[in-house]
């Protein structure tokens, strides 16, 4: 039997298209192993699913926790961290497995396990910002200023010099003991020259240009057939379509929560609040922890976030209206701007929002233009991301 392993770092929207893979691949008939934060929200998660889990790293809820979030020290430590725990633990965790198929540039230590142990390597990232080219700067990356320069090509060489100082020097310090060549530049190496954008091509699409050959597959996702807890489904059953305001695992700027939950209030619409890592609450809301976007989504009036790739994804897919508040940080800003570039709904900048800024927003999203508009996107968002990627790389092994 093929095995793969599968390894990521990161919260829940980084785990679960992974989760989606390791899926389709076990019923392709391959058998999956897959590297994720110890946390136990991931671990049972895969252990229910009859995914093999190896965890790796610290619990990212740490790095999460929103009354004090990491300082540049702290990430620069994290990061250091994670190296040496991947080191220790993919060597083993590969042992038996016919390619390793690594998410997120926090992988680094991945292609090299991968090279040593003689077998394919694919990188995969969820949004087409975080992968090199001339239309579009790199994402912000935390704890690290933004890179600034007079063009994308300039951004892009300060944020390779940036990913080099942090780990090109213990990186080849490795490959050196496992008898493997150094590495020039580190973001361009986990990255690979073929990376695997798992983002819908219709949503996210690669712009194409110079840059990696990207293959792109379209969005992980898998289907979710929870049913909606009774309280919730009476809620919506009880009056008009509601805003959902939720930021997941991000803790969002000072008062945003509470402005959406005002603005919509103002505008006559009832409002869900989705508590999230932050534990988010709004006195007077209904306040809902985790449930099946893929049945909630379709049945309210707009949706209020922080702009992961997975809450984007099906936002639009459920074709309903979005208002996209994101921190500075990863792809939120992309997604974001996506939003926006598909007139589906409104972007604004996190840090710098205001309750005007977010109401002008709100009426943006609110109009039956946009409605429609996000109506006919949503028919044309692909659902076999996972399912065209688990093909691609068992087919490419055999």
């Amino acid at each position: 039997m093929t095995r793969v392993l599968l390894s990521t770092y990161g919260t829940r929207g980084d785990v679960e298209p992974l989760v989606a893979l390791a899926a389709e691949l076990q019923a392709l008939g391959a058998d999956v192993r897959m590297c994720t934060p110890p946390d136990e929200e991931f671990t049972d998660r895969l252990a229910g699913l009859g995914i093999e889990a190896v965890p790796a790293g610290p619990p990212v809820r740490a790095l999460m926790r929103p009354a004090a979030p990491p300082t540049a020290a702290e990430l620069a430590r994290y990061r250091a961290e994670l190296l040496e725990t991947q080191f220790a633990v993919l060597p083993a965790a590969a042992r038996g497995c016919a390619a390793l198929v690594a998410a997120g540039l926090a992988q680094v230590a991945a292609r090299s396990v991968a090279e040593a142990a003689g077998i394919p390597y694919v990188y995969a990232t969820y949004a087409a910002v975080n992968l090199p080219s001339p239309h579009h700067a790199p994402p912000p990356r935390p704890g690290w200023p933004e890179p600034s320069g007079p063009d994308h090509a300039a951004r892009w060489e300060r944020d390779a010099q940036r990913v080099n100082a942090q780990f090109r020097e213990p990186l080849n310090a490795h490959r050196a003991a496992l008898g493997l060549p150094p590495v020039g530049n580190v973001r361009d190496h986990v990255c690979s020259d073929r990376p695997w954008l798992a983002a819908d091509p219709v949503l996210g699409p690669w712009p194409g240009g110079p840059g990696p050959e990207v293959v792109q597959t379209g969005a992980w996702t898998r289907a979710d057939e929870r049913p909606l807890p009774a309280e919730l489904a009476e809620f919506l059953a009880a009056g008009p379509p509601p805003v959902y305001v939720g930021f997941g695992s991000i803790g969002p700027a000072p008062d945003i929560a509470r402005w959406s939950v005002e603005v919509s209030r103002v505008r006559g619409y009832r409002v869900l609040v989705s508590r999230g890592w932050a534990e988010l609450a709004v006195d007077g809301c209904f306040a809902i922890g985790d449930v099946n976007h893929q049945r909630l989504f379709p049945r309210l009036a707009a949706v209020v976030h922080h702009g992961g790739a997975g809450t984007t994804q099906t936002a639009a897919r459920a074709g309903v209206p979005q208002v996209v508040v994101p921190v500075r940080v990863a792809d939120n800003p992309y997604w974001a701007g996506r939003v926006a570039a598909h007139r589906t709904g409104a972007a604004l900048d996190g840090p710098t929002a205001t309750r005007e800024s977010l109401a002008a927003a709100f009426d943006t999203a609110l109009a039956p233009e946009i409605r429609e508009r996000a109506k006919v996107l949503g028919a044309k968002i692909r659902t076999d991301g996972a399912a065209t990627a688990a093909r691609r790389l068992l087919d490419e092994l055999r």
